[in-house]
């Protein structure tokens, strides 16, 4: 039997070692993607039940899943800008000093004790 003489580096032990974890993000997924599936899904199979002999089932059912669709799709591309803006804030320097002394308390007048050479 011939053995891998490479040894298995940092990044795929810490890989095994982390825990799954369900952040804020991603439970939030989870639950729209879960409404929308079963406003998109369930709800037309039901209507298809309870609405047999109507002329108007397959608009019915059309409704729902266009709905599920369109809104899904919006929620998402909102939802994913938010977590990776394009574009930041943009602010004066004068500004960010100023929430930087009264956020933090970084007097931004002082100058460091080592200054570069």
């Amino acid at each position: 039997m011939i053995r891998n003489s490479l040894p298995v580096s940092n990044c795929q032990t810490n890989i095994q070692k982390k825990k799954l974890t369900m952040t804020r993000a991603d439970t939030a997924f989870a639950v729209v993607t879960i409404f929308w599936g079963f406003i998109g899904v369930v709800c037309p199979i039901l209507t298809g039940l309870f609405m047999r002999k109507s002329p108007n089932r397959g608009i019915v059912q059309i409704m729902f899943v266009m709905t599920a669709v369109c809104c899904y799709l919006f929620w998402l591309c909102a939802f994913l800008f938010q977590i990776n803006p394009l574009v930041g804030p943009q602010l004066e320097s004068n500004l960010i000093r100023t929430m930087q002394y009264e956020w933090y308390g970084i007097n931004p007048q002082h100058t460091p004790e080592h200054p570069e050479a």
